[in-house]
C-alpha cells in the first residue's frame, strides 16, 4: 500500500509565490522527503504538457512523476534511471528518462551492427552521452575491446584495455568509464575455446581515444565478472575461482570484501540501500552486510544459477537457470515465481524500459516483456546464428530512450523502442538539479538545469492519447520510489517554451 501525502503536504506549494513567466500549473507538489503521493489521473489526451521538478537524486534514482497503466501500456513515465546487474554491466548511472506510450511499438528490434570481431557483447553502458560496448573476441591474436556506437551499424574502436580475450564488465563512476577484463571460457556457451588464454582480471579507467589507465588486479584473479557502485565506492566480483568481491581503494589497491562461504558472488546490483549478488555456484541470492560479510536472502526453487538483476515496481527481480524463470524478492527470504519465458532455459539480461520489465533468454536469444502475474510476451529474437547450441541475449542498457541488447555468438547489438522516449545519457550531477520534460506537438524534449538535453524524433500526435486508467503518482512509478528528495514538482497543461523553463530552473 503506497502512503498518501497529507492534504497539507500536497497543497503546501499553493501558498508559495509563483515566480517566472510560466504562470500557474495544473498541479504542484512539494513532497516531504520519502513521502509518496497518489492522485486521480489528469486528462491529458493528445495535448501538450510540461513537467518540471527540482531533484536531489540518490544513487538508485527512481520515478519523479508518472501516470501509466501497465495493462494497456498507456501514459507517461518520468524519472532518474540507475541500474546495475545486467549480468556484468552497470548499464545506467543517474541518467534521466521521459517516455509516453499508448500500447505501441515504435521501433521493433533493429540490428545496430557488430562491434569489432565480437563473439559476445559482454556489457553495454550509457556514459557521458555515448553508448559503449565491451566484447569477447575469440580469434588467435585478438583481444577483448571497448567500442562506442556511432549510429546505424557503425562502432568506433576505443582500444584494448588488456591482453585477455574479453572486456567483461563496464561501469560509469565519478564521471569516468571503468572496464573489467577476463579470460572467458567460451566452452561455457558450447563454443570452441579461445586461442587467447592470457589471464585478465584487471580493472582499468578510460582516458579517451584508445588510452586506458591500469587500476589494479583485485586479488590476483583471472577474470572480472561484474562492476557496480555501492555507497559511492566501486566494487568488482570474480568470474571464476577464487571466489571474491573487492572494493576499490584508489591507485591499484583493492580490498577483499568476502564471498559466500567459498561460493562465488557473480552479478552485483544495488537495491534499497544494500548490495546484492547472484552466484553460479548456488541457486541463492546473497546480500552484503559490510563487516558481517555476505548472507543468503533465500534459495530460489529449482534454480542452480542466478544471472541478472532489475528493480521493477520497487521490488528486486532476478533471472535464472535452468528453467528461464524470473523471481521477485518479497523480503525475509521470500521469492515469488514470476513465470517462465516461453520454453527457454535461461533468463539473462534484464531492464525496465518505459514502464515495463524486459528480459533476454537462452538458447534462442529471445526478448520478452513482463505483463504481470506469471505472463510474459515475446517481443522478438536478437540472434539468429545457425548450427549452434546456445544463443544469448546477454546484457541490456537504455540509451537515447531506447532499449539495447548485446548477444552471443553473433556478437551484435540490437535496439528496440516501446512508445516514444527521450533520455539524458550522462551522469546527473549531485545536489539539487532542475529537470523538465515536455510534450511539444509531435516531439518530446528533456531539459536539465534549464538547458535542452535531448529531443525525440517526430511521432503522430493522434497516436498518443495518454488518458490512462491509472493514478497520477508523485515520487514513485513503475521503476521504484524516488531515492532522494523532490521539490516544487509541477505539471502544466501546455508546452512551456525554453525561456519559461530557464526561469523555472533559476528559481530558488
Amino acid at each position: 500500500m503506497i502512503p498518501r501525502l497529507s492534504r497539507r503536504a500536497l497543497l503546501a506549494a499553493s501558498v508559495l509565490p509563483l515566480a517566472g513567466a510560466a504562470g500557474k500549473p495544473l498541479k504542484r507538489w512539494d513532497p516531504t522527503p520519502g513521502a509518496l503521493a497518489e492522485e486521480p489521473p489528469v486528462n491529458l489526451g493528445s495535448k501538450d504538457f510540461t513537467i518540471g521538478a527540482w531533484v536531489n537524486a540518490g544513487d538508485e534514482g527512481g520515478d519523479v512523476l508518472s501516470m501509466y497503466d501497465p495493462a494497456s501500456r498507456r501514459g507517461f513515465n518520468f524519472g532518474v534511471v540507475t541500474s546495475a546487474g545486467s549480468n556484468c554491466a552497470q548499464p545506467n548511472w543517474r541518467n534521466v528518462h521521459f517516455g509516453i506510450d499508448n500500447g505501441r511499438i515504435t521501433q521493433p528490434w533493429t540490428d545496430c551492427g557488430r562491434p569489432g570481431n565480437a563473439v559476445l557483447v559482454f556489457s553495454l553502458v550509457a556514459h557521458e552521452g555515448g553508448l559503449y560496448a565491451s566484447t569477447c573476441e575469440s580469434e588467435a591474436g585478438s583481444t577483448g575491446r571497448v567500442f562506442r556506437w556511432e549510429g546505424g551499424a557503425r562502432w568506433a574502436d576505443c582500444g584494448a584495455p588488456d591482453r585477455s580475450n574479453s572486456v567483461s564488465a563496464l561501469a560509469s563512476w565519478q564521471g569516468a568509464l571503468y572496464a573489467g577484463t577476463a579470460r572467458y571460457n567460451l566452452g561455457g556457451s558450447s563454443l570452441a575455446a579461445s586461442a587467447n588464454q592470457t589471464p585478465g582480471g584487471r580493472v582499468l579507467r578510460y582516458e579517451g581515444g584508445a588510452r586506458w589507465t591500469d587500476c589494479g588486479n583485485p586479488g590476483g584473479i583471472a577474470a572480472i565478472h561484474g562492476l557496480a557502485v555501492f555507497k559511492g565506492r566501486l566494487y568488482a566480483s570474480s568470474f571464476y575461482k577464487p571466489a571474491g568481491v573487492y572494493r576499490y581503494e584508489g591507485g591499484r589497491e583493492w580490498r577483499f570484501c568476502g564471498n559466500a562461504g567459498g561460493k562465488r558472488i557473480n552479478t552485483l546490483a544495488v537495491h534499497d540501500g544494500h548490495l546484492y549478488g547472484t552466484s553460479y555456484d548456488a541457486g541463492e541470492i546473497f546480500r552484503y552486510d559490510g563487516d558481517a560479510g555476505w548472507a543468503s536472502v533465500g534459495k530460489l526453487p529449482g534454480v542452480t544459477q542466478g544471472y541478472g538483476f532489475a528493480t521493477y515496481n520497487g521490488k528486486l527481480h532476478v533471472s535464472t537457470w535452468p528453467q528461464a524463470t524470473v523471481f521477485r524478492f518479497d523480503g525475509d527470504g521470500q521469492w515469488t515465481d514470476c513465470g517462465r519465458l516461453g520454453a527457454e532455459l535461461e533468463t539473462m539480461g534484464m531492464a525496465v524500459h518505459n514502464g515495463k520489465l524486459y528480459a533476454g533468454t537462452l538458447p534462442l536469444a529471445e526478448v520478452y516483456r513482463y505483463d504481470g502475474g506469471r505472463a510474459w510476451t515475446r517481443t522478438g529474437r536478437v540472434d539468429m546464428t545457425p548450427d549452434v547450441k546456445y544463443r544469448r541475449a546477454w546484457t541490456m542498457a537504455l540509451y537515447r530512450g531506447k532499449l539495447f541488447c548485446g548477444t552471443l555468438p553473433s556478437g551484435r547489438v540490437w535496439s528496440f523502442e516501446a512508445g516514444c522516449n527521450v533520455s539524458h545519457d550522462s551522469e546527473l550531477a549531485s545536489g539539487w538539479r532542475h529537470l523538465a520534460a515536455v510534450r511539444r506537438r509531435d516531439r518530446l524534449e528533456l531539459f536539465v538545469d534549464g538547458k535542452l538535453a535531448a529531443r525525440s524524433g517526430a511521432f503522430q500526435t493522434k497516436d498518443y492519447d495518454l488518458d490512462a486508467k491509472a493514478p497520477l503518482r508523485v515520487g514513485w512509478g513503475e521503476r521504484r520510489p524516488f531515492d532522494g528528495s523532490l521539490r516544487d514538482v509541477r505539471l502544466y497543461g501546455r508546452a512551456l517554451d525554453a525561456g519559461e523553463i530557464r526561469a523555472l530552473a533559476r528559481m530558488e
